[in-house]
């Protein structure tokens, strides 16, 4: 089962998610909080595997709640869920290590796949998000970006590098591994081994690098 924490200063927002989550037979909320601050102590004081937070929040909003949680308990998942898909929140979430960032306009059956993606090591971006990432990339800083990016993917053997252009084109690790004819398993040990050699937080941040040295273009 995947244990999820639900994380909205709305009750009925809350209520929703639950009964959305709780319609899946892989999952279980174990927990809700109405900011930040409750949402990292609930993390800290029991096994969580997701957790989702929204943005606007008392007491803690969530990108700082991402933060705290990505210093303390680094092996819980955030999925940050919104009302509010500004770029500089999308960009942010990446950059702190979210593992996905979806609109409360989602349909239930996305929001179940973001919560199956995050729990599985994947990452999951709603259409709208995706969209400020690549007009991110496409905006100003493009030659120093790349040159910092091909710096970075030297310290890869070139099998990691083969596996990292597979992420730079959005594959999961199970397409990954039938393109490359690898094991799930095997290509799962790749991506950490290659998230370690580039300090990233998650698989997002390595498949913008690998978009930066032109992996995969």
């Amino acid at each position: 089962m995947i244990r999820v924490l639900v994380t909205d200063d709305e009750p009925l927002i809350r209520a929703g998610i639950r009964m959305i989550l709780s319609s899946a037979d892989d999952m279980e909320v174990v927990a809700e909080a109405a900011n930040g601050r409750k949402a990292v102590d609930i993390a800290r004081s029991q096994r969580v595997d997701v957790a989702l937070l929204d943005i606007q929040m008392p007491v803690m909003d969530g990108l700082t709640a991402l933060a705290e949680l990505r210093r303390s308990v680094p092996e819980v998942r955030v999925l940050i869920l919104t009302t509010f898909g500004e770029r500089h929140n999308v960009l942010r979430a990446l950059g702190t290590g979210s593992a996905g960032f979806l609109l409360k306009d989602s349909a239930p059956a996305e929001l179940m796949r973001a919560v199956r993606a995050a729990a599985a090591g994947d990452a999951y971006l709603s259409p709208g998000a995706t969209r400020h990432v690549v007009d991110s990339l496409a905006s100003g800083g493009t030659a120093d970006r790349a040159e910092r990016a091909r710096r970075m993917l030297e310290k890869l053997t070139a099998r990691e590098r083969e596996v990292l252009t597979l992420l730079g084109e959005g594959l999961s690790n199970a397409d990954a591994g039938q393109r490359i004819h690898m094991s799930e398993a095997t290509v799962k040990t790749y991506v950490s081994r290659i998230l370690a050699k580039l300090e990233c937080e998650n698989r997002v941040q390595a498949a913008l690098l690998a978009r930066d040295a032109g992996l995969g273009t």
